[in-house]
């Protein structure tokens, strides 16, 4: 390679080495706009670390600079924040694993705790499973078996991120791609970087009010209160289910944010959130 060649390459590769030496940091401007780090690069100290739980949990790790979601955890269990917000905007960095799924969960209101004690006799559906452990209060840890199985469900609800030409829920339509307002409002096209590459996400929530950004473009724009919603949450878990009444209703305005681990490997990093 010529000198002037080298010199171009470098200068190609400086904005990468750059985004990658300001990763998990804010800016002067940022830090005065009132944004903080919910990810410092090193430490999960922002988060409530499944590892120091009891029973202890394998679902999340870090890898080098970023968060990482381990597939096939033990205990399949989100990433959950141990503040809380109420009007708030975040944005972070994601990329997702071949045929993976993920999301970000936001106005958390429950979380049912899922394994074969907890399990609706005769149910087959999913919900059925997730309603039944609601009603029956299984929403701590401690229900948990030494050495069981267990999925704790995030009631809330959900930016999908999703690979949307491989992973079959994706396949399903725009309802269940990533930037989707999951199963409720679907972007209006994808804007998502190949797998592999990292996205840029933001979320602003006011209220009833959400809007999903995906690099650059604003993919929702909704109403929580629209009768859609309920029609939807009522279709899918029944009028009389306690998530369409926690869903409909949202008693806790306080609630803290999750990173989705659905049992495919995926990375977060840049993760910031500022309260409005």
């Amino acid at each position: 390679m010529t000198r002037l060649l080298a010199g171009v390459a470098l200068a190609a590769m400086m904005p990468a080495l750059a985004a990658a030496a300001d990763a998990n940091t804010l800016t002067d401007a940022e830090k005065t706009a009132g944004w903080e780090l919910l990810f410092d690069g090193k430490s999960l100290d922002k988060f409530i670390d499944p590892s120091k739980l009891n029973p202890t949990g394998d679902a999340w790790h870090l890898d080098g600079d970023m968060i990482a979601a381990k597939p096939h955890a033990f205990i399949t269990e989100d990433l959950i924040s141990k503040e809380t917000f109420g009007d708030f905007e975040m944005e972070w960095d994601w990329k997702i694993s071949p045929g993976g799924n993920s999301g970000v969960k936001y106005l958390i209101q429950a979380l049912p705790v899922l394994t074969r004690a907890t399990a609706k006799p005769g149910a087959r559906k999913f919900e059925d499973h997730v309603d039944y452990a609601l009603n029956q209060g299984a929403t701590d840890r401690s229900v948990i078996a030494p050495g069981s199985r267990a999925q704790i469900y995030v009631v809330g609800f959900e930016y999908q991120m999703i690979d949307n030409h491989r992973h079959p829920d994706a396949l399903r339509g725009p309802l269940y791609q990533t930037g989707a307002l999951y199963g409720l409002f679907a972007p209006p096209e994808d804007v998502t970087k190949p797998v592999g590459e990292f996205n840029h996400s933001r979320l602003v929530v006011r209220g009833a009010h959400v809007e999903h950004w995906l690099n650059g473009v604003k993919v929702v724009d909704a109403s929580l209160d629209d009768p859609h919603v309920k029609e939807t949450l009522d279709e899918r878990w029944g009028a009389g289910s306690p998530v369409t009444r926690l869903l409909t209703q949202r008693p806790r305005k306080q609630c803290p944010v999750s990173l989705q681990n659905h049992g495919n490997a995926v990375w977060f990093r840049n993760i910031k959130i500022r309260r409005l």
